[in-house]
């Protein structure tokens, strides 16, 4: 067999993934396995929502869409946009994608040339540096400080000649860390002053906790260099749905729709449908998702904090990023094969010495992955 693409050959895969397909494994074999290894919601999608996707095929909503998304969801999501977030833009800077991941990828490909950089402040999601490696770009990596994981101003000095962009993520993933107004206007001026490009990803903008969401696109001229990426798998519990999208500078949302006429062509047409009813329907499903993961969070703080670890500010999303003694990656694996709980070293967030806990579960199904941890530690 020939050679295979070496720039593909050297992406790692998602540990993520790879975490919770072990865990899967393990659950086939027989074994009582709790995976809060990853990021997805246990809620069903709200009945409306899947109404909507419903009614849309029922009138025949099969065929072909407009390869931007229908004009109902973008002119839903230029509208959302506006009113909650501050962002100047109307239905032509919208492109509708197949989950926020994608949008992620069709715009490194859209932006960078082989050899641009692009300053990823860590711990990072797993998938925003393959994303730029396939665009023929480089990460530089910015440590942020622990545990705040707040931007500070020693991130000028990952600025050279041939950066990017810079990738900021509030809430974040993993840490549930949520970006100052300070913070990000720090990333404003940098942009403005080196005349960067940013990608600000808000999939768990609904899902915060005491803290304010503050859109980069928002501050200043922001929005003339700013891609900010949204979707809907957090917030209303579509994570199968794959619908997001991207609102980007026109020039911008030009290129990202080049890939995607010659990728995807487009989101399924009747699932758009759905995206629509989440955006203009009743949005106390939200709310009430987002309060019982205030309380799973309120809970594991507390559990963690009794045994001993730090746990860093969860102000948004739904993780715990928990500090531990040691190599991350062998505890997690500890965890998976001697206490049958599965979660994610932070190594693969280019943290380690850190590990993800996703409280996307039930109150007992947390409790049991508590008392499981409790007993591993208490073992040691």
């Amino acid at each position: 067999m020939r050679t295979l693409s070496e720039k593909i050959g050297a992406v790692a895969p998602s540990a993520t993934i790879e975490i919770t397909d072990a865990a899967k494994k393990m659950k086939r074999e027989g074994i009582d396995v709790i995976s809060l290894s990853i990021g997805e919601p246990d809620f069903a999608t709200p009945e409306h929502i899947v109404q909507a996707c419903s009614d849309a095929l029922a009138r025949g909503e099969t065929h072909y869409a407009p390869s931007a998304g229908i004009p109902e969801l973008l002119h839903a999501v230029a509208a959302k946009c506006r009113t909650e977030n501050g962002i100047p833009c109307g239905p032509e800077n919208v492109i509708a994608t197949c989950g926020a991941k994608d949008a992620i990828y069709e715009a490194m490909q859209a932006c960078l040339n082989p050899g641009d950089e692009v300053i990823l402040p860590d711990p990072a999601w797993v998938s925003y540096e393959p994303c730029v490696q396939m665009a023929d770009g480089r990460v530089v990596h910015h440590p942020l400080k622990e545990p705040s994981f707040q931007i500070d101003d020693a991130i000028l000095e990952r600025v050279g000649q041939k950066t990017k962009m810079i990738v900021v993520n509030t809430p974040s993933n993993p840490a549930g860390t949520v970006l100052s107004k300070a913070s990000l206007k720090l990333v404003a001026d940098l942009c403005e002053d080196y005349d960067l490009l940013a990608l600000s990803d808000e999939i768990y903008e609904k899902l915060i906790y005491g803290k304010e969401h503050i859109s980069l696109a928002a501050l200043g001229d922001m929005a003339e260099r700013t891609i900010t990426i949204n979707g809907f798998s957090k917030a209303y519990a579509m994570t199968g749905w794959r619908l997001g999208y991207a609102v980007a500078p026109l020039p911008i949302l030009r290129q990202m729709m080049k890939v995607q006429q010659h990728s995807i062509s487009s989101p399924t047409t009747f699932v758009m449908w759905g995206g629509v009813a989440a955006l203009q329907g009743d949005q106390t499903c939200v709310e009430a998702m987002r309060k019982e993961f205030e309380a799973r969070r309120m809970y594991m703080l507390d559990e963690f904090a009794s045994m001993g670890y730090t746990v860093a500010p969860p102000d948004g999303a739904f993780y715990a990023f928990v500090k531990v003694e040691g190599d991350d990656m062998a505890i997690a694996r500890s965890w998976l094969n001697d206490a049958h709980v599965a979660a994610t070293p932070g190594t693969a967030f280019n943290a380690p010495g850190w590990i993800r806990v996703s409280y996307a579960a039930s109150i007992p199904t947390l409790k049991e992955a508590m008392r499981r941890i409790r007993a591993w530690k208490s073992g040691q």
